[in-house]
């Protein structure tokens, strides 16, 4: 069995916008307040690339590893502690949820190579959806429309849209049903 070097394929200017994005979450990001601060930290993220819509709240301690691999539409909730790893391009529709201490990741290893080569593949989370509290999303998934990623669910395949799953790796659990309105008229 022959055993090749790890071969990184991301770019020198990937590298060195990495590096600098680092200093700006460190020192101008992380360090904000959460209430009054959703404009500021969205502005950092639209300054290396991310596309951010209206009215999205990203708490500071969220993380981020390549801004430039971000789409948010309007409404969009990042809680704390959670990890977007977006070695590859993560797409959030409109008024999703992402709960705290969740983790989309873009990236793996191929562990059929010595090696381990890197692999990616994008994640798409569509309008309506919520990934809950500690959930994983893995790379190449997409959450369907209204689905909802119980907590701690681990997710390796596609959710159907208005669906609810659970568990690792995350089955089936229900339906979602939305009632007219939860004040109850």
């Amino acid at each position: 069995m022959e055993v090749r070097p790890y071969k990184n394929h991301l770019s020198t200017k990937n590298k060195v916008l990495r590096v600098l994005w680092g200093f700006v979450y460190t020192f101008l990001f992380l360090p904000t307040p959460n209430v009054l601060f959703w404009e500021w930290r969205a502005f950092l993220l639209r300054l290396f690339g991310a596309k951010v819509g209206k009215h999205c709240k990203i708490r500071s301690s969220a993380t981020f590893w390549a801004p430039w691999n971000l789409s948010l539409s309007d409404y969009v909730s990042i809680g704390q502690k959670v990890q977007i790893y977006s070695v590859e391009k993560i797409t959030l529709g409109t008024k999703v949820c992402i709960s705290q201490g969740a983790f989309l990741c873009t990236a793996s290893h191929n562990i059929s190579d010595p090696c381990r080569a890197l692999v990616t593949a994008p994640i798409v989370i569509k309008d309506h959806a919520w990934v809950a509290a500690d959930a994983f999303v893995g790379m190449g998934v997409t959450i369907g429309q209204g689905a909802v990623v119980g907590a701690t669910a681990s997710v390796y395949k596609d959710v159907a849209p208005w669906t609810v799953v659970g568990g690792n790796p995350a089955k089936f659990i229900k339906n979602r049903i939305i009632k007219s309105d939860s004040h109850g008229t």
